[in-house]
């Protein structure tokens, strides 16, 4: 059964869950702009009809204001007067007036000072969302209109505040615009959450006051040019987007700017993120990025196949493979589950992350609790892995799946199993939730409304993990330094919960924040927002399972191409795991980790 955004799914008890949702539901940006237009429509209406004796009302200026910020539209003053329904001279009496009472900022556009963009402060954003989540309630309440839940009676609470909805309002511009000369210059990798910074480019350029020039790359193009441009005596860009396992190549190439002096500056509380997101932008007791996505790589699985065969969640290995094997069903169209399993890089992580849950990292990391020290490795902590128990497990593992793969499973990555997934091609998938908008916000994919989110399957000697993956934001160390600053509050305005929560508003599933993961609207937007913010919490969000070395990349496509070979047939488990482990020796003795 498909269910609508919002409605409650129900799914096993247990720390995949971030506890119960606020009780007030907040109001959308989406909900906030179309509550604008009724508020004008009304006063239209009661215009043309109603025969009351009207005198000042700023209620059009201040809807105009709101929505040309919404909308990422210039506003002057000379516009807004024209807008507002007032005569001239009234209509700037009025916008003098809301400025006076804080409601409204008025930014200089030209070095002369002489000209003025005029923007919504966050007093008047608050006020009138508040305001829209009364109206809503009331509606519902007094006409009948809207459910619980959806707006009406049990969601109105007279006098609460977004102290008790917990709602995040839209981002509001910054008092004085950025002191850039010149555009800002962001490169970022091609996927949902940039494309959503993308479509709400005009919005950013009113919030901050300056042009943006941002550029798209897939993963491989971004970090080559990422190198290319450290090699330059002034970076081409002032914020980068970072895959979480490049900061250790990145900080010891010396490729990022160290951001620490900058948050103990503006005291920046860094808590409200998840903590192995923070960990892995951070190397070495340096932190180097902020992060901007969360996104875990889960096992997804049909609810719906499963319950009609009568099948339990898969938890383990074991579980996995039976439900694989019942769930496979080539004359129907479908596979029992879809991996990334294309030779070197995407085979390298599926291995790595596997192992991981098997109960051993690939590299000998030294424990730290019931977990594994990621950040600080040095010497034995760096050797491979490859002839472990664990890693003849998991090639083992790897090979039994084969048989309930789709027939192009060696040539699979990251989208293509999601997008099998989403097709209703494959029963299960291994998927980043970076990609769940493929078939979470798609009411026409099979999937939709029917996918329970899971941690990565265990071995015997493992435990529910979710090895974490996404992007960090840092800044370039050859950035000019006159830039620093201005890019510095760029960044945190780019990584801000307001801006968080506005990326899922245009298309996002991810979140690095623990308060943009509890808002009420993100979170009846999909369960997995929920899901990976409880397993943040509950620890079984980890990073160590790639653990980010600066070898890192070349690891990755050793273990991918050596075991795409036994996989093909061509040589055993023994000999594919003893050629990764020789190759992957080389390369650590190389950099001198050990004799």
């Amino acid at each position: 059964m498909n269910l609508q955004r919002g409605q409650s799914r129900t799914r096993p008890e247990g720390p995949f869950e971030s506890g119960d949702a606020p009780r007030a539901k907040g109001i959308t940006g989406e909900e906030f702009a179309l509550f604008l237009d009724f508020i004008d429509a009304m006063g239209n209406e009661a215009d043309q009809v109603l025969s009351l004796k009207r005198g000042y009302d700023e209620t059009r200026l201040v809807t105009t204001l709101l929505r040309n910020h919404l909308q990422g539209k210039l506003t002057t003053t000379s516009s807004l007067a024209n807008a507002s329904g007032l005569g001239y001279g009234t209509a700037i009496r009025a916008i003098n007036a809301v400025e006076e009472r804080g409601l409204l900022i008025r930014r200089p556009r030209t070095k002369t000072g002489k000209s003025f963009s005029l923007h919504p402060s966050d007093k008047l954003v608050s006020e009138w969302q508040e305001y829209a989540r009364r109206v809503r309630g009331a509606i519902g309440s007094t006409l009948g209109i809207g459910s619980a839940g959806k707006g009406g009676i049990n969601d109105y609470f007279f006098g609460a505040s977004y102290g008790d909805s917990q709602t995040i309002p839209p981002p509001t511009p910054m008092q004085s615009k950025l002191g850039l000369q010149s555009e800002l210059r962001v490169l970022v990798h091609a996927d949902p959450t940039f494309m959503a910074m993308n479509v709400l480019k005009r919005q950013f350029e009113g919030l901050l006051g300056v042009g943006i020039n941002s550029r798209a790359l897939s993963i491989d193009r971004l970090r080559q040019e990422i190198l290319s441009n450290a090699a330059l005596k002034t970076s081409r860009y002032d914020i980068i987007a970072c895959d979480l396992p490049w900061f250790g190549e990145l900080s010891e190439k010396k490729v990022l700017l160290p951001i620490d002096d900058l948050v103990d500056r503006d005291r920046v509380d860094l808590s409200d993120f998840h903590k192995v997101a923070l960990a892995s932008a951070r190397c070495h007791g340096a932190q180097y990025g902020l992060p901007v996505q969360t996104t875990p790589e889960l096992l997804c699985v049909r609810r719906d196949l499963c319950d009609a065969e009568g099948l339990g969640v898969p938890f383990t290995i074991s579980d996995t493979l039976d439900a694989a094997r019942a769930l496979h069903n080539r004359a129907q169209g479908r596979s029992g589950i879809a991996w990334n399993a294309a030779r070197g890089t995407p085979l390298g992580h599926t291995f790595m992350f596997v192992m991981a849950a098997m109960g051993r990292p690939v590299l000998n990391l030294a424990t730290a609790g019931d977990d594994f020290d990621a950040e600080w490795p040095q010497g034995e902590n760096l050797r491979p892995m490859l002839q472990s128990e664990e890693a003849f497990a998991t090639a083992e593992y790897l090979r039994e799946l084969l048989d309930f793969s789709p027939l192009s499973i060696l040539s699979m990555s990251w989208y293509e199993r999601a997008r099998a997934y989403a097709d209703g091609e494959v029963a299960m998938a291994y998927c980043a939730t970076l990609l769940a908008p493929l078939f979470e916000l798609n009411s026409e994919s099979p999937a939709y409304g029917v996918t329970d989110f899971l941690p990565h399957p265990y071995g015997p000697g493992g435990k529910p993990i979710a090895p974490v993956g996404g992007y960090a934001l840092a800044i370039p160390s050859n950035i000019a330094p006159d830039r620093v600053d201005d890019v510095w509050s760029a960044m945190q305005s780019f990584t801000s919960p307001e801006t968080i929560k506005l990326y899922i508003e245009n298309g996002s599933l991810v979140s690095p924040r623990f308060s943009v993961s509890m808002d009420p609207s993100v979170r009846s937007v999909s369960p997995v927002i929920s899901i990976v913010d409880g397993m943040a919490r509950s620890g079984i969000l980890q990073y160590w399972p790639r653990p980010p070395v600066p070898e890192i990349t070349n690891l990755i496509e050793i273990i991918g191409t050596d075991l795409h070979d036994m996989l093909q047939g061509a040589t055993s488990i023994s000999s594919a795991l003893a050629n990764a482990q020789n190759r992957a020796d080389a390369l650590m003795r190389a950099r001198g980790h050990y004799d």
